[in-house]
């Protein structure tokens, strides 16, 4: 082989490696979420019939120094799209950040704004350095499937399991958590007994309306809000559909923007695309009048046969004078023997 032909093998191996590596950096890229820019990537890149689970890097403070951790939830009541739950947690010492960083309740700030916010919760120093973030995106087929399965689950009990989960994994993580505020799935009372069974070493507290009440509950509810959104944005539809800018609406039922794309994405046999949740009365009344009714043929059961005398064979009344009534043994029938009581 000349020296020619070896350094063009060479440079082409170089070529390679190159077009290898930058492949490699644009997959870590997908993997991690680093800005607002990077959240759809990711999502994109997730399957959206199973549950996402994502988390930020922890900072050092947060291991070292008592933490509060606020929990809050986004997207339950809409019939499309994912319930996203998040977390977020920084030094009980750090609540000025939060302050600084203008976090109030997702739902009274402009969706601009969140988006702002979530944007620099990732990339500002003073930020990144002392918070940090997770969430987990509930795909609407789970939800569905939990709530039709022969055990049902109940929206509520997917909730708290996720939330127990999510602050689960921050411990796992080496989140130094001291303090925990979660707004409210149902009563307060009994939300706060179970997470305290769960987390007795925490001081936890549940209410209502926390996301606007507590700096760190409106940070997880922002993280939430904006993960929500952009799984719309970025829905990738299984069975082929194609909806302009993903106009399907906000999801919620009065919506009429989503009334049409329900009416209007009926399959008579399979139902809704999996961005439905079929649990949802809205759902369920749009199919009553339009799908197919399906039958399923079950197998007749058949009574087992015993291969012996029934149990109960062996259990037998008694007189009105309270006597038990036995069965003479067929030993001593047959022999014509029978019990001697009085000599």
């Amino acid at each position: 082989m000349s020296d020619s032909e070896d350094i063009k093998i060479k440079a082409e191996h170089e070529t390679i490696a190159d077009g290898d590596q930058s492949q490699d950096e644009e997959m870590k890229e997908i993997l991690k979420i680093t800005s607002l820019k990077s959240l759809g990537p990711f999502i994109a890149s997730q399957e959206n019939s199973q549950n996402t689970v994502y988390l930020s890097d922890v900072p050092a403070v947060c291991k070292e120094k008592p933490c509060m951790l606020g929990v809050d939830e986004a997207g339950r009541g809409p019939v499309l799209g994912p319930m996203v739950y998040g977390i977020s947690y920084c030094p009980v010492e750090s609540k000025q950040a939060l302050i600084d960083l203008g976090c109030a309740d997702s739902k009274q700030l402009t969706e601009e704004k969140r988006d702002i916010i979530f944007n620099e919760i990732n990339t500002l120093e003073y930020a990144n350095s002392c918070m940090g973030w997770a969430v987990e995106i509930i795909s609407p087929n789970v939800i569905s499937t939990s709530m039709y399965r022969r055990a049902k689950c109940s929206l509520n009990e997917v909730s708290m399991e996720s939330a127990m989960g999510l602050i689960q994994r921050a411990i796992d993580a080496g989140v130094n958590i001291a303090e925990v505020y979660v707004d409210t799935v149902g009563p307060p009372e009994k939300y706060q007994e179970k997470l305290m069974r769960r987390f007795p070493s925490f001081k936890i507290t549940v209410a209502k309306k926390a996301d606007s009440t507590y700096p760190i509950v409106s940070a997880a509810s922002i993280c939430a809000k904006v993960t929500r959104d952009h799984a719309l944005k970025v829905w990738r539809f299984p069975e082929g559909l194609v909806i302009k800018d993903n106009a399907f609406g906000s999801g919620y039922p009065g919506d009429p923007v989503t009334k049409r794309f329900l009416t209007e994405n009926i399959d008579l046999v399979f139902g809704f695309p999996r961005l439905v949740r079929f649990s949802w009365s809205t759902a369920e009344n749009a199919l009553a009048d339009k799908a197919y009714d399906m039958e399923f043929d079950e197998p007749e059961t058949e009574k087992p046969k015993y291969a012996g005398t029934k149990l109960t064979k062996f259990f037998k009344g008694t007189t009105k004078e309270g006597e038990v009534i036995r069965e003479e043994c067929r030993f001593l029938k047959q022999r014509h023997l029978s019990s001697v009581h009085e000599f």
